[in-house]
C-alpha cells in the first residue's frame, strides 16, 4: 500500500510539469519480456509533427528508480515485425538535460536520421534492458520453495508527449501468477498480461502496476567478471576469464539436503540452477573449466563451423545467495580475430559474458599486446573506462602494453565486437627466439671456456706452492697407508701358515711360508724409507709426521714380535713338542702381538681422519 501510495504522489508531482512541443506520439506499443532475470522493454513508437518546424530528435522519458538499473538503451529503425534491429542500424542514443522538466525524470534523445517536417511521421523501436528489477518477495525462500518475484511499471507509456493510442504486454515465464493490478482493458492470455489500448494520454501520464508472479530462471550474477585476452603473432589469442559468480535470487534459508535434491532436484530444488552455458567463438580449441581446487569435470563441449558451446555445472547446486568462484579458459585462432588496415594491426573481438543470460556488475577487460606494441587506439560501441598497464612475461624485457578496459551493469547484449589498433615491427617476433637462442649459445661457450680455462692461482705463489706440497705430503701419507696394509695382510699369512702347521704338521711348508714373507716385507721397507724422507724434509706434514713415524715404529715391532713366535712354533713342532706345551711357550708372544696390532689399526685410523 505504501508502495502504491509512493508512486501515485510521484505521479502528481510530475504532473505538475509544462511540456509544449509540436510532437504527438500516434501510437505506441510496448512489450515487456519477464522471462528471464533481464528485464527488456521494447516500444514501437510511432511518431508525428503536428507542428510548422522541423524536428531531429525525440526525448524518452525515465524515472530515477529505473535509470540506475538501466544496463542498455538503444533505438533502431522499425523492421515492420515488432523486433529491433542490430545496434549498426542503431540511431544515436545521448543522455540530455532539457529545460523545464520534471526533475525526478532523466531524459535520453533520439536524434533521427532527418529531420521531421509539418505531418511526417516516423517508427522506430526502442529497446531498454534493465537489470536488478525484479525483487524476489518473499526475500528469503526454503529448498522446497518455489521463487516468486515483483515487478512494478506503469501501463501507460511515460512520454514529455502526449500519446493517441498505446498498449502494453507483459511476457511471463509461464502461466502461474499470484498477483497483477487490473485496469480498465486488462487481459490475460496465459503467460501474457495485456494492458490497453488507451486513447489519448496526456505528457507524463503513468498508471502503476505491480505483477506479483513464479519464476525460477537462473539469477546468476557475475559480481565481477575478468577477461584476459593475449596476443601472440605466434598463431593464437588465449582468453581467461575469472568469475566470481552468485545466485541473485530470493536467499536460501534453513538447511540444505543433498538427499532430498538428488531424489527430487526439480521440487527440492526448483529455484537453484545447475549449469550455465557460454556461447565461445567459432574454433575455440585448448577449452579448459577448473576453480581453487582444480581441474572440474562436470562440463560439455560441442561446436561447428559457427559457434561452440560449453555447457558447465558449478560443484554445487546454486541457490539464493550461494557464491562459487571458478575459470574458463580457450584459444583461438589469430587470423580470425587479429587484421590489418592502414599500417595498423586491429583485433576484433566481443566485449561482454559468452554466459546466456548473465548479469555483470563489474566487468574488466584486459588485453595484453605483444612486447613492441605503439601507438594504440581503441574502438568501442558504447562508453567504457580505459587505461593501460604492463604485463611481463616469458622473457619480456620491457614488458607487455595492456589495454585495461572496465564497465559496470553489463547485459548480453554489450557482447558486441570491439577494436585495439597497434602498431607492431614483424622483426620484433624475432627477438624472443635470438634471445633465446642467444642464451643458450653464450651458456655452451662458458661451459667450454670453464672445462678448457686454467682458474688456478698462479704456479709462483706462496699459497699454490703450498698447496702443491700440502698434496705431495696427503699422497705420501696415503702411499704409507697402503704400505703398513700390505704388511698386516703378510702377517695375516704367517699366521695362516702356523694354523697349516698345526692342523697338517708341514714343517718345510711353513718354512717356505715365512722365507717369502720375510722376502716381501724386505722390499715394502724399502718402499718405506723414500717415503719417510719425504715426509720429514716437508713443512707441511709437521702435523702427521708423529702419527706416521709412530705407525712405521709400530709395525716394526709388530712384524719383529711375530717372527719371533713363528720361529719358536716352527722349532717346538721339529723338537716334538706337545700343543699345550707350545701354547705355553708363544703365550707371551701372542698377547704382545695382539696389543701391538690394535695400535697400528688404531693409527692407521688416525692418520686417515687427518
Amino acid at each position: 500500500m505504501g508502495l502504491r501510495l509512493d508512486l501515485f504522489l510521484f505521479t502528481i508531482g510530475i504532473l505538475w510539469g509544462t511540456v509544449t512541443s509540436d510532437l504527438v506520439l500516434s501510437k505506441v506499443d510496448r512489450r515487456i519480456d519477464l522471462r528471464s532475470q533481464i528485464v527488456r522493454v521494447v516500444s514501437t513508437v510511432k511518431v508525428e509533427n503536428a507542428g510548422t518546424e522541423l524536428v531531429s530528435e525525440v526525448l524518452l522519458a525515465f524515472p530515477d528508480n529505473q535509470v540506475k538499473h538501466l544496463a542498455y538503451l538503444t533505438a533502431t529503425p522499425n523492421n515492420g515485425k515488432g523486433k529491433t534491429k542490430g545496434s549498426r542500424n542503431s540511431y544515436p542514443v545521448e543522455n540530455v538535460h532539457p529545460k523545464e522538466m520534471p526533475q525526478a525524470l532523466n531524459f535520453y534523445s533520439v536524434s533521427l536520421p532527418k529531420g521531421l517536417s509539418k505531418g511526417d511521421s516516423l517508427t522506430f523501436d526502442v529497446l531498454a534492458v534493465f537489470t536488478h528489477t525484479l525483487q524476489p518477495f518473499p526475500e528469503k525462500i526454503s529448498q522446497a520453495d518455489v521463487q516468486l518475484l515483483v515487478f512494478q511499471e506503469s501501463a501507460h507509456y511515460l512520454s514529455p508527449y502526449e500519446v493517441k493510442v498505446q498498449s502494453l504486454s507483459v511476457k511471463l515465464p509461464d502461466a502461474r501468477i499470484e498477483s497483477y493490478t487490473k485496469l480498465e482493458n486488462t487481459k490475460i492470455h496465459g503467460s501474457e498480461i495485456k494492458y490497453g489500448p488507451y486513447e489519448n494520454l496526456p505528457p507524463f501520464s503513468y498508471s502503476p502496476i505491480v505483477v506479483h508472479f513464479e519464476s525460477n530462471q537462473p539469477f546468476a550474477v557475475a559480481q565481477e567478471l575478468v577477461r584476459e585476452i593475449e596476443i601472440s603473432h605466434w598463431g593464437n589469442v588465449q582468453v581467461t576469464e575469472h568469475y566470481n559468480l552468485i545466485h541473485g535470487g530470493a536467499q536460501s534459508k534453513g538447511e540444505f539436503s543433498r538427499l532430498d535434491y538428488q531424489a527430487r532436484p526439480h521440487v527440492r530444488g526448483a529455484s537453484a540452477f545447475r549449469h550455465l552455458v557460454a556461447r565461445l567463438p567459432p574454433r575455440a580449441h585448448s577449452v579448459y573449466y577448473r576453480d581453487e581446487i582444480g581441474n572440474i569435470s562436470t562440463s560439455h563441449l560441442w561446436g561447428d563451423s559457427k559457434k561452440t558451446e560449453l555447457e558447465i555445472e558449478p560443484r554445487y547446486p546454486m541457490f539464493g545467495g550461494w557464491r562459487t568462484t571458478f575459470t574458463i579458459g580457450y584459444g583461438l585462432p589469430l587470423q580470425d580475430f587479429l587484421f590489418e588496415s592502414e599500417g595498423k594491426r586491429y583485433l576484433n573481438i566481443s566485449f561482454g559474458c559468452p554466459m546466456n543470460e548473465v548479469v555483470t556488475d563489474t566487468i574488466i577487460v584486459k588485453v595484453v599486446l605483444p612486447e613492441g606494441s605503439r601507438d594504440i587506439s581503441l574502438s568501442s560501441p558504447f562508453p567504457v573506462k580505459q587505461w593501460q598497464e604492463t604485463k611481463f612475461s616469458h622473457l619480456d624485457v620491457v614488458g607487455r602494453p595492456v589495454v585495461v578496459l572496465e564497465k559496470a551493469n553489463v547485459v548480453p547484449e554489450h557482447n558486441q565486437y570491439f577494436q585495439v589498433y597497434y602498431k607492431f615491427n614483424s622483426f620484433a617476433m624475432l627477438w624472443e627466439p635470438l634471445m633465446l637462442i642467444s642464451g643458450f649459445f653464450f651458456f655452451f661457450v662458458a661451459c667450454i671456456v670453464y672445462m678448457h680455462a686454467d682458474m688456478s692461482i698462479s704456479k709462483s705463489s706462496a699459497s699454490y706452492l703450498a698447496k702443491m706440497q700440502w698434496d705431495e705430503v696427503l699422497a705420501a701419507v696415503q702411499q704409507v697407508e697402503n704400505i703398513v696394509s700390505r704388511c698386516l695382510t703378510i702377517h695375516d699369512k704367517l699366521e695362516a701358515s702356523l694354523s697349516d702347521l698345526s692342523r697338517t704338521g708341514d714343517i718345510q711348508g711353513c718354512k717356505t711360508a715365512r722365507k717369502a714373507a720375510d722376502g716381501s716385507l724386505k722390499e715394502l721397507i724399502k718402499e718405506l724409507k723414500p717415503l719417510l724422507s719425504l715426509l720429514q724434509s716437508s713443512q707441511q706434514a709437521a702435523q702427521i709426521l708423529p702419527k706416521v713415524e709412530e705407525l712405521v715404529v709400530k709395525e716394526k715391532d709388530l712384524q719383529e714380535r711375530l717372527m719371533a713366535k713363528h720361529a719358536m712354533v716352527v722349532d717346538c713342532y721339529e723338537k716334538k713338542y706337545g700343543g699345550k706345551e707350545i701354547e705355553n711357550r708363544v703365550a707371551q708372544h701372542q698377547q704382545k702381538i695382539t696389543s701391538l696390532r690394535q695400535e697400528v689399526e688404531d693409527l692407521l685410523e688416525i692418520i686417515y681422519e687427518i
